[in-house]
């Protein structure tokens, strides 16, 4: 019995040491360049749990439905990015990305809904929507 309980204390430490980080939490530094539109990025990497795809989806959707004409004229734009795809390497420097982050830029701002995300995306999602549109209202 003991040694059923020791493997499944392994075990789960062993999958939360390799689900999900959210990024380590850094000053955020205001974008170099100056935009008019609000660009919204979603760094992740290949493998990803329930809550990173959640994140993504639920942003996504809030932005899809909450913005829909400035999302068809470009003026909001959503990415999503593979960090362990080398042709990124390059967006995520610029954002300032070393992990997965939930990244909102826009004129000469960038705002880091990455804790937000990963504590609403499956358990309150509406709280995120509501965290998505107050953050590109202050953007707009």
């Amino acid at each position: 019995m003991k040694r059923i309980v020791f493997l499944a204390l392994m075990f789960t430490y062993i999958m939360t040491s390799m689900s999900c980080e959210a990024q380590n939490k850094k000053a955020s530094k205001a974008a170099t360049t100056v935009s008019n539109k609000v660009e919204v990025f979603y760094f992740h990497y290949t493998r990803r749990c329930i809550t990173c795809n959640a994140v993504e989806s639920v942003t996504k959707e809030t932005i899809a439905e909450l913005y829909p004409m400035q999302s068809k004229n470009g003026q909001i734009t959503f990415k999503s990015v593979n960090l362990d795809e080398k042709e990124n390497e390059a967006l995520a420097k610029k954002c300032q990305s070393e992990g997965q982050a939930l990244l909102f830029m826009a004129k000469g701002k960038r705002i880091d809904l990455t804790d937000k995300g990963f504590m609403y995306a499956k358990s309150s999602p509406e709280k995120l929507k509501a965290e998505v549109k107050k953050t590109i209202d202050a953007l707009l």
